[in-house]
């Protein structure tokens, strides 16, 4: 009995604790990762960005909502929100509460298609089947039915409260210490709500630096902000792959951004353009499958410092 059984069962026992690890541990382990990218023109002091995303925020998660208030006190230059706040159609309060400390700074914003609609069970392994079929989102997939929709307006109305631009499929300026950062957002790529001919043109000569944002990073996106001259992307909606093999990294992006880009700063090609592309992990995950493995939760501190650092 113990030859047959042995092995199947020290392998149920190892599963038992991987997923009590990543539930249990590795899921509310949140961290701060800080990287510096050189983009600023020469001469413009540096620039300290803190970008969160992906909070999915459910009721009752008050050890996430602590850390989110505690990064007040990096005293960011800029905050950018790059979606996929909720988790829970009744969330926004504590969104909105967690976020309070983060909102007495200039921020941007852009949601992402959790922000719009609630989380639906669905089997995880349909992310492997979509991405060997090359449909994502409502990219190929047939039109969502039976969606739950979100208050997002109370959202988008706190935000907008708090004095943080909206940058869905428009522009936006902030002023910070003399210096005019442009931002040029748009609505969620994977659920189909981008419109990039409304923001087309690249950046203004006006700015002294421009960046753009985007909840999911599809190619068609990355490519329409890089041939427009964008020196950076900011996005999230990975997850970081959310579940990962230590030592290969992420299976899936759930977008078509290949696996090897799946989080952190990478750069990105387009007509002959570079830009700089960081992904977020994000600090959550959705309701239905609040674990992670190999990927802990985070939000990233950006330093943007002078072009000509990045060749010293």
């Amino acid at each position: 009995m113990r030859a047959r059984y042995g092995v199947p069962l020290s392998i149920a026992a190892a599963g038992a604790a991987g997923l009590v690890y990543a539930a249990g541990f590795e899921a509310r382990s949140f961290r701060l990762r800080r990287v510096t990218i050189p983009v600023l023109p020469t001469g413009m002091r540096p620039l300290r960005v803190l970008q969160v995303s992906d909070i999915h925020m459910v009721g009752g998660q008050r050890k996430k909502q602590r850390w989110l208030r505690s990064l007040a006190g990096l005293r960011p230059d800029l905050v950018i929100n790059t979606g996929d706040n909720l988790s829970d159609p009744e969330g926004i309060p504590e969104v909105l509460d967690a976020l309070g400390p983060l909102m007495e700074f200039p921020g941007a914003y852009v949601f992402g298609s959790n922000d719009y609609y609630g989380p639906k069970l669905r089997n995880p392994a349909r992310y492997l089947f979509e991405k060997a079929q090359g449909r994502h989102g409502l990219n190929g997939n047939a039109p969502v039915v039976g969606a739950i929709h979100n208050p997002w307006e109370d959202l988008r109305d706190g935000f907008d409260a708090a004095g943080w631009l909206n940058l869905t499929n428009t522009r936006g300026t902030l002023k910070i210490e003399g210096a005019s950062i442009e931002l040029t957002g748009l609505d969620d790529p994977h659920i189909k709500r981008d419109r990039y001919a409304q923001v087309a043109g690249g950046p203004s000569t006006g700015a002294d630096f421009s960046m753009a944002l985007v909840h999911a990073p599809y190619l068609r996106v990355l490519d329409a902000f890089t041939a427009d001259g964008y020196p950076l992307v900011l996005a999230g909606h990975t997850h970081g792959g959310q579940l990962c093999l230590p030592f290969y990294g992420a299976f899936v992006t759930n977008c078509d951004l290949d696996t090897d880009r799946v989080k952190g700063l990478s750069t990105h090609r387009a007509e002959g353009r570079t830009s700089y592309l960081h992904v977020s992990a994000g600090c959550g995950t959705n309701r239905y499958t609040p674990v992670r493995f190999a990927c802990p939760p985070e939000a990233t501190l950006l330093t943007l410092v002078g072009r000509e650092q990045g060749r010293e």
